[in-house]
């Protein structure tokens, strides 16, 4: 690559995105000796990029996290903001961006120094979400989300522990594939080395993911890709709930709304069919209820009368009883 701004841009590419670059493998990436290589690296340090060195047979470079921030075209507040947005972005507050929300935290994360990730802890804890949901699954701690990241990201071996649905605690040693969202969880997609498998582990079930330092060549996925490995997992497990309902408004309309944690069909131009599962029937009810429209529920029963239990709680809370019996 003769352009050398272009071949350092093209370095800091590659450094983003691996934990770590043995030195003859990154000089073949851009085409140069280790000599213009070295060259390269000290002009990204120039710049207020940390990369760091190894030295010896296997030496090689890696982006750290410095004493600032490298300069990203954004300032120190910029950065909180865009840590705290993504933070919010992965959680599911947008549809249809939450994985790459979550590569971009890593990255983010990974080059952040310590007084601004201070600052983004405190300001994620005094901050309270504006959306409302009934959900059963326990919140996923952010450093959960972005080691487990980095470790599919720079396919390295993890070690962690794990909360089986019995609740027995258990320790695994797995290569970790990818990172699913699916619905209002999060999964990990890995191979277990303990047990010789592959494995789909909930996040919110994970605890104190450490990277062993050890990369690994991935295996080939049973599946099309990681998320249909997940769908397969999940539908030979029992469901609490399933929940099915026709709506009236399109289903463009609905899927705009529950599209995230529900399946929606089409009816006809002015109805659809929501299905989903749920580990209780209070989301189900909330979600349908803030459609604004009319809807009739066609399973389960238990749903039709919690929902009228509901109705006449409702009456008697706005004196809905006593307006009736006064008009009598």
């Amino acid at each position: 690559m003769a352009d050398t701004s272009a071949r350092t841009l093209r370095l800091l590419t590659l450094l983003q995105s691996h934990r770590y670059w043995p030195g003859g493998e990154l000089s073949a990436r851009l085409g140069v000796s280790a000599r213009t290589l070295r060259r390269d690296v000290d002009r990204l340090r120039e710049l207020g990029y940390p990369v760091e060195a190894r030295r010896g047979v296997d030496g090689g470079y890696q982006l750290a996290a410095g004493a600032a921030l490298p300069p990203l075209v954004i300032d120190d507040e910029e950065a909180v903001a865009l840590a705290v947005g993504l933070q919010a972005a992965a959680d599911g507050a947008v549809e249809g961006i939450a994985e790459a929300s979550v590569r971009a935290l890593a990255k983010v994360v990974q080059v952040m120094p310590a007084r601004l990730r201070r600052r983004v802890e405190a300001l994620r804890a005094v901050t309270v979400p504006a959306n409302w949901r009934v959900d059963t699954t326990a919140p996923i701690d952010p450093d959960v989300l972005t080691a487990v990241a980095l470790a599919c990201r720079d396919t390295e071996r993890l070690r962690f522990g794990y909360r089986a649905a019995d609740g027995t605690p258990t320790e695994r040693h797995a290569e970790p594939y990818g990172l699913v969202r699916l619905g209002r969880r999060w999964y990990l997609v890995a191979y277990d080395l303990t047990r010789q498998a592959w494995r789909t582990f909930r996040l919110d079930r994970l605890s104190a993911p450490a990277a062993t330092g050890t990369r690994f060549l991935p295996r080939t996925l049973p599946a099309a890709d990681a998320a249909d490995f997940v769908r397969a997992g999940l539908q030979g497990q029992p469901r609490p709930h399933r929940v099915e309902a026709v709506v009236d408004a399109p289903a463009a309309t609905v899927r705009q709304k529950l599209g995230t944690w529900a399946e929606i069909e089409e009816v006809d131009a002015g109805r659809s069919r929501v299905r989903m599962d749920a580990d209780a029937l209070e989301w189900p009810a909330m979600a349908l209820g803030s459609l604004g429209v009319d809807f009739r529920v066609a399973s389960p029963p238990e749903l039709s009368a919690l929902l009228a239990a509901w109705g006449e709680r409702f009456t008697r809370c706005t004196g809905g009883n006593e307006q009736a019996e006064s008009g009598r």
